[in-house]
């Protein structure tokens, strides 16, 4: 009774509860609205692996021992993003030479 397939008078008393539950003129833009939702999620998701795969491509070696900074020269961001406040800081390496 309850394992079997779904036929379609199940499907068609679904629907008709479905109806009574929001009524007949909200459907359509439900239906509207899942649709651009579903557009913009597929969309964002096609991006965010683009973007992967370029900075994936695009992605400097890894500073090793012999690569790294110089260790008077370092910089400094304001905030995450904010490249217009970065600016490079020189710091003695000696903490008695403050």
């Amino acid at each position: 009774m309850f394992g079997g397939k779904i036929g379609p008078g199940e499907i068609v008393l679904i629907l008709v509860v479905i109806i009574l539950l929001f009524g007949a003129k909200k459907l359509p833009d439900m239906a509207r609205s899942l649709g651009k939702s579903a557009r913009i999620l597929k969309s964002e998701a096609k991006a965010m692996k683009a973007e992967s795969q370029d900075t994936a491509a695009a992605a400097p070696p890894q500073p090793g021992p012999a690569q790294e900074q110089q260790p008077g020269q370092r910089t400094i961001q304001a905030a995450p993003g904010d490249v217009t406040s970065s600016r490079p800081v020189s710091e003695p390496t000696d903490s008695a030479q403050r």
